[in-house]
């Protein structure tokens, strides 16, 4: 099942959360959960919700399967990179003009003063979305070679260039370090581009980007960019339900106590850290392999790879769900209670974390049958599953934002992720999850988990009493 290179990827991404929660520490303890912290995430949404989208699955999942068909490589990958390039710069420069309306739709709920506050704050942090695009691209090619290091280790490097904007401004005014920090993040974009582009020139992809150039007016590639087009907006929508989500509770969270984004945001991170070491790593590695086989008429081996991910990922995921909701409250004290953020900060991110938890397994399940969906060019049937899961999240958002806060738009998320799960895994096939379940893990798993749950919360008690 490819093991190796699922442990290695896994690697690429502890090291680059590792760093990502390093960052958090120091942006905790320089602006606390603040207006300050606040207008810097609401700036750094919009680019990061599109890194989302982009760097875990989107722009891959409908590139892939239409590369590995294509008959002009080169052509057909220049000539998507062209115009995906132009359109980006193009917004962004729109943004850069006009920051002000974007930053409002950003955060409805804040005043026209904070809006015009942050606004050059997202006029900076847009322009991230076009350098990651571009990352995107070159780490798609790279995964066709089924190498995936590089673009694991490579996020590192967006950390560390924060990092050192934190570390130099620690001591500034909030102002200061907002403005440093989106000057780092546009830092590290440049860096993962370089990083990139020597490890293409090691696998002597740079050849075919460049014979792709030189050949782009002699080789008609229309028929296939017009197929990609057909897979790409379906894909977008089929692969950003989790991310849209997130971006609307930091709508609907401006609209809360003040905190309350900074509060997502935090509890976001932790959530995101299991789902991406385990879920997305092991989707990212099996998605090449995947779309061959099932071009090349191998479904037995495809679904043999399904079969060992999904119990890999069942225990994998299960114990970090149970771990997360119990030892919320000692995670979050390790990672972020120090300097401007205090205990009520850290028992207002539990609850959040411990709702966020909640939806860790269906969203790592449904990333893994999803790979059927795409790599069969199901794209349109996968972008309609993620419309009943957004609506559901929305929905049950509005309902529970008030009597929650900020928790109940992390449950709305939750939910929204199981009926994403519910409906992919009927989409690929009940009778196939059936035949999964129909083994003996099954019930290691359900004696396992509640055993695993009393000795955690047994441990949480032991850990509370010892910090506070």
């Amino acid at each position: 099942m490819r093991l190796r290179s699922i442990f290695t990827n896994s690697f690429g991404i502890l090291l680059s959360r590792i760093t990502g929660l390093g960052r958090d520490v120091l942006m905790a303890s320089a602006l606390g959960a603040s207006v300050w912290s606040d207008m810097f995430f609401v700036a750094f949404k919009l680019p990061n919700l599109f890194r989302r989208i982009f760097a875990e699955g989107a722009f891959t999942q409908a590139f892939m399967p239409s590369f590995i068909a294509s008959r002009n490589k080169g052509v057909f990958a220049t000539a998507i990179f062209l115009r995906f390039l132009l359109f980006l710069v193009s917004f962004s420069l729109v943004i850069t003009i006009f920051p002000e309306p974007m930053t409002k739709l950003l955060a409805w709920g804040w005043s026209w003063d904070l809006i015009e506050q942050t606004a050059p704050l997202t006029a900076i942090n847009f322009w991230y979305l076009d350098l990651i695009f571009i990352v995107t691209f070159l780490a798609t090619l790279l995964q066709y070679k089924e190498h995936f290091a590089t673009t694991a280790l490579s996020t590192a490097l967006l950390n560390i260039s924060m990092i050192c904007a934190l570390w130099l401004y620690m001591k500034e005014d909030p102002k200061s370090v907002a403005y440093a920090l989106s000057i780092a993040v546009l830092i590290g974009g440049l860096l993962q581009i370089g990083a990139h582009l020597v490890t293409l020139h090691l696998f002597k992809l740079d050849k075919l980007i460049i014979g792709g150039w030189k050949y782009r007016k002699s080789k008609d590639v229309n028929e296939e960019i017009a197929h990609f087009k057909t897979l790409f907006l379906p894909g977008i929508l089929g692969n950003s339900t989790p991310q849209i989500s997130a971006f609307v509770d930091t709508l609907l969270a401006t609209f809360l106590m003040t905190g309350s984004v900074s509060f997502l945001f935090y509890a976001n991170r932790v959530f995101q850290l299991p789902l991406a070491l385990i879920a997305i790593a092991t989707a990212t590695v099996l998605f090449p392999a995947v779309s061959k086989a099932l071009k090349n008429n191998q479904e037995e081996k495809a679904y043999e790879n399904l079969t060992q991910a999904f119990w890999l990922l069942a225990f994998l995921l299960g114990a970090a769900m149970i771990g997360g909701m119990l030892l919320a409250e000692p995670i979050v004290w390790l990672l972020f209670e120090r300097g401007k953020f205090t205990q009520t900060e850290t028992l207002q991110t539990v609850f959040v974390l411990q709702m966020y938890m909640v939806g860790l397994l269906p969203f790592g399940l449904a990333k893994l049958f999803s790979l059927f969906l795409y790599a069969s060019h199901r794209h349109r049937k996968a972008a309609k599953i993620a419309i009943y899961s957004l609506i559901t999240s929305v929905s049950a958002s509005l309902i529970l934002m008030h009597p929650m806060g900020a928790a109940g738009l992390a449950l709305a998320g939750s939910i929204g992720g199981w009926v994403l799960f519910f409906f992919t895994v009927k989409e690929v096939g009940f009778e196939k999850f059936i035949t999964i379940i129909k083994d003996k893990r099954t019930l290691y798993f359900l004696l396992g988990m509640p055993l695993f749950a009393g000795i955690l919360y047994e441990t949480n008690l032991w850990m509370i009493s010892l910090i506070r």
